[in-house]
């Protein structure tokens, strides 16, 4: 297994990238957001972030911008966020990243009164994308959402996007799929339908309810039972740690005790 951590885009990305490299991590998740990792800046530093990735022997996954609305019922907000959401991702395979995570569009405001025209708009944006990728040869992954995001949230909702883009993946977000489901059977539900899908993993605790970002074992997630599910489809890529404290060495800690459950198997 690859482990990773995620910068906080408030803060410079070369720093973030010093201080997670330094707690012995593979490969920096950057996630493309504002105000300090927008495309634009990326794009600019581009040369100095490829040598201090270098330099420090770490590997890149990019994050495409989460606070976008690209299913937004109203089209010039639409067109707008999947606008960022194409620059974002021609950015990114500049760097030659391992692979690109895509978190799809919070269905909000009055989309839930017309659930089927949202995510109508959130297909089509998502064809634009998987197009976009296929086109720059970078590996796509799809990241589950929480119930409160109305869309792509169960295993059953992946089954038209998977038949209909073939050459995209899957980032299995542990937590996500853990809030309101009792228990691991849709974690481990979504790791059994798509065992060939799963191309990334982001993990964290929670408590079931919100989307915590605890560190590993703060919460009630049974990771040893998750862990063996994907050891038992041979999966062995990344996996990032996205547990958000003031104090990075429970990034650490929460790493050092995923690693210990893998070895163990």
């Amino acid at each position: 297994m690859l482990y990773g951590a995620m910068n906080f885009p408030i803060r410079p990305i070369l720093e973030e990238l010093e201080a997670i490299s330094g707690l012995g991590f593979d490969y920096l998740e950057l996630a493309m957001d504002p105000p300090l990792a927008h495309y634009t800046s990326i794009h600019q530093h581009k040369e100095e972030l490829l040598r201090a990735l270098d330099h420090s022997n770490m590997g890149l996954i990019c994050h495409l911008p989460t606070f976008v609305s690209t299913a937004d019922l109203t089209d010039k907000l639409r067109e707008t966020s999947l606008n960022e959401v194409l620059e974002s991702l021609d950015v990114a395979a500049e760097l030659r990243p391992l692979k690109i995570v895509l978190h799809p569009s919070i269905m909000r405001g009055l989309s839930v009164f017309v659930m089927d025209q949202a995510r109508r708009y959130g297909l089509k944006s998502l064809e634009a994308i998987v197009e976009k990728a296929d086109h720059l040869g970078v590996c796509l992954c799809i990241e589950n959402m929480f119930p409160r995001s109305h869309s792509l949230v169960d295993p059953k909702d992946f089954d038209e996007v998977f038949e209909r883009f073939p050459t995209l993946k899957l980032t299995l977000d542990i937590g996500h799929a853990y809030i309101e489901a009792r228990g691991s059977k849709k974690t481990l539900d979504f790791i059994e339908r798509f065992p060939d899908r799963i191309a990334h993993i982001h993990a964290n605790d929670n408590l079931g309810k919100d989307d915590d970002h605890l560190p590993i074992g703060t919460g009630t997630i049974d990771f040893p039972e998750i862990i063996n599910a994907l050891t038992g489809i041979g999966y062995d890529q990344t996996i990032t740690l996205e547990v958000f404290s003031r104090d990075r060495d429970y990034l650490r800690i929460s790493r050092d005790k995923l690693a210990a459950m893998v070895a163990a198997l």
